[in-house]
């Protein structure tokens, strides 16, 4: 295949995490496994270097797909530190924070119509809730009942005193157990991750801000380099980070500037747990943007197994900020349970976490989702998905009680 035929010879890509607090090679060394293993799967080539020019954390990706060599770097948009920092709470600082979270998202009533979406990322955002509670109330009957046996023995405020004393070292230590162990657990890490957003109603932390406009700037760069496509990935909480920096980028871009094509995927996106928020006027206007520009083809692909996710919600639509005008996102489904296979399925379908992250992983039968080809094929995205149809059972109905896009 010609380098003209074959459309990309060489891509950039930055791929934008969720709420991760871990280091970015967590998400080399997946690639590295993976690929491999769609390579073996799908017959084709692949295999990874370390990472080429400049930019902090990345790795360089070969590959021989469909008769043509395409190389891509791959650039990981790093922000785990403000994910380190936001989780840096004690057990008391934490139950706050779970007090403040709850408190938006019911008085503001963006959890009844978020449950009007999808069950399971609402069941999965209620989760930390439940079992922190549960904590708690553990911790407290351990109290109360070492206090109470304390004062069958010790009579008078002594017995009190040492009771409850004894009682509240007891209960910190099961309290504490948890939290030690919640990478088990997970629920101080999905409650910080919820909490994130919500102490903002919906509104980006300035630290955040400022990374962002770091991020858009590297894309630029990258957009006066010698590629044919510059793609920009956003999993999980990264799928809205990545539309609000798009379209800072777009904004401050001559439309018709030429350079590499710009491409957007989304993947496992959980968007509506933000655009519900009432101050998230800077996402949904980016949103009601990002839908109606003809310079970036955005394509979002989410999974009814992937219980984390808002499986085929049209992130636009659903915020209530689509118009007449709206060109993107093409929504589509990965088909978890068709193009893995059943004894794949069987052994996934309850690891909630891990079919959050399936996206980026290999498929046992791709249908025509495939993350490594995107990444390091010949096609460019919009290419590769011309004519392809939205899935008919997306969902587009606007619920979002909020819809205003400026204060």
């Amino acid at each position: 295949m010609s380098e003209r035929e074959q459309g990309v010879v060489r891509r950039r890509v930055f791929y934008i995490p969720g709420y991760d607090p871990f280091h970015p090679r967590r998400y080399r060394e997946l690639y590295r496994k993976e690929s491999a293993a769609q390579a073996q799967i799908s017959g084709y080539e692949i295999g990874l270097k370390p990472k080429q020019g400049k930019g902090p954390y990345g790795w360089h990706v070969s590959a021989d797909i469909d008769g043509a060599h395409v190389e891509s770097e791959i650039e990981v948009l790093y922000w785990a530190d403000m994910v380190k920092s936001s989780m840096n709470m004690g057990i008391a600082s934490t139950y706050k924070v779970l007090a403040q979270t709850a408190w938006i998202y019911i008085g503001s009533g963006a959890l009844w119509r978020l449950m009007k979406l999808r069950k399971g990322p609402v069941i999965a955002a209620l989760y930390p809730v439940g079992f922190l509670l549960v904590q708690a109330l553990l911790a407290w009957l351990a109290a109360y009942v070492i206090a109470q046996g304390v004062q069958a023995f010790l009579s008078g405020w002594v017995g009190v005193l040492l009771g409850w004393l004894l009682g509240g070292v007891a209960a910190y230590g099961i309290l504490d157990f948890f939290r030690r162990k919640d990478n088990k657990f997970f629920a101080y890490y999905l409650m910080h991750d919820y909490a994130y957003s919500a102490r903002t109603r919906g509104a980006n932390p300035p630290e955040l801000e400022a990374r962002m406009q770091e991020f858009v700037q590297r894309i630029a760069e990258a957009l006066r380099s010698d590629v044919d496509e510059v793609l920009v990935i956003g999993h999980s909480s990264g799928a809205h980070i990545g539309v609000s920096v798009l379209a800072d980028l777009l904004r401050q871009r001559a439309e018709q500037e030429a350079g590499p094509e710009l491409s957007f995927l989304t993947l496992g996106q959980v968007v509506p747990m933000v655009s519900f928020l009432p101050e998230a006027w800077r996402l949904r206007a980016d949103l009601a943007y990002m839908a109606q520009q003809e310079q970036v083809f955005w394509v979002d692909v989410t999974a009814p197994g992937d219980g984390c996710a808002f499986a085929l919600c049209d992130p636009v639509s659903v915020s209530g900020v689509a118009t007449e005008a709206k060109l993107h996102p093409l929504v589509f489904s990965a088909a978890f349970t068709q193009s893995l296979s059943q004894e794949r399925w069987a052994e996934l379908r309850w690891r909630f976490f891990r079919l959050h992250f399936q996206y980026l992983c290999a498929f046992d039968a791709p249908k025509d989702y495939d993350y490594f080809q995107i990444t390091a094929g010949p096609m460019t995205l919009a290419r590769r998905y011309k004519g392809r149809a939205a899935s008919k059972s997306r969902i587009e109905k606007p619920v979002n009680r909020f819809v205003s896009t400026a204060p």
